[in-house]
């Protein structure tokens, strides 16, 4: 009984961080499905509107990094069952995130904005193809596993996962972080840049190239001289290329 439980606190978590990311797509693009957006949100003096904004930012990068490091989980798995750690990891993440877009502040003073059609429409395919690059590279290394899915299906089923392998299928042959490649190209790719997008886009990105050398301290105690001799030879964000 309290495994088939565990298993619908899983499909919960994940609908709720699936209904997040859908709104994350429409909130950084100013799409008029939501009503919140990165440019159509609250309303504050300038001042008062970076402070806010920076705060959530960290707020969800200080959640994201932290509880993802292996000190972290050997503690809190203390508290939460293994099963659902990475499934009450992904909700943390989605509540982190809602909170950033329901209190987010606009700052819509234009930092660039581009019309000539050919111009943005270009911009509006790297959009979507960042948020596509995203989603593609959860699915390349395991993405029920990625959200927690697949540890409650086991825990269900009585079965223990396979140990960690170092894989590099598809995009992770060319760059060692696909999905933040991804990230990147979303948050960046915009024919309209305002003050409170610039702030978003690079908060976000410092924070990513922060979570970048954490995870790879973990991966390299993980895999060794395999992820060093990975490192060396791949790119991290964009594909290395060499001569011979």
């Amino acid at each position: 009984m309290m495994r088939a439980l565990y298993l619908l606190y899983a499909a919960v978590a994940y609908a709720i961080f699936f209904a997040t990311f859908l709104y994350l797509i429409a909130f950084v693009g100013n799409f008029s499905l939501v009503p919140v957006t990165v440019d159509f949100a609250r309303v504050a003096a300038p001042g008062k509107a970076v402070l806010i904004d920076m705060a959530l930012i960290a707020l969800f990068g200080i959640q994201h990094s932290v509880m993802a490091r292996p000190g972290f989980k050997a503690g809190w798995t203390r508290i939460v069952p293994a099963p659902i750690e990475r499934s009450t990891y992904v909700l943390f993440a989605s509540a982190a995130l809602i909170v950033l877009m329901t209190f987010w502040h606009q700052l819509p003073a234009p930092v660039w904005t581009v019309t000539h059609g050919a111009g943005a429409a270009i911009l509006w395919v790297l959009f979507a193809s960042g948020w596509a690059i995203v989603l593609t590279s959860t699915f390349l290394i395991n993405h029920f596993e990625l959200f927690g899915l697949q540890q409650a299906w086991f825990a269900l089923r009585e079965r223990a996962a396979a140990p960690p392998v170092l894989r590099q299928p598809f995009f992770y042959k060319f760059v060692r972080h696909p999905l933040y490649s991804g990230f990147f190209i979303a948050f960046w790719a915009t024919p309209v840049m305002t003050v409170g997008h610039l702030l978003l886009a690079a908060g976000l990105s410092i924070y990513m190239l922060i979570a970048i050398r954490l995870e790879e301290r973990d991966l390299v105690a993980i895999f060794g001289e395999a992820y060093v001799g990975y490192r060396t030879r791949v790119g991290m964000l964009i594909p290395r290329f060499r001569r011979g």
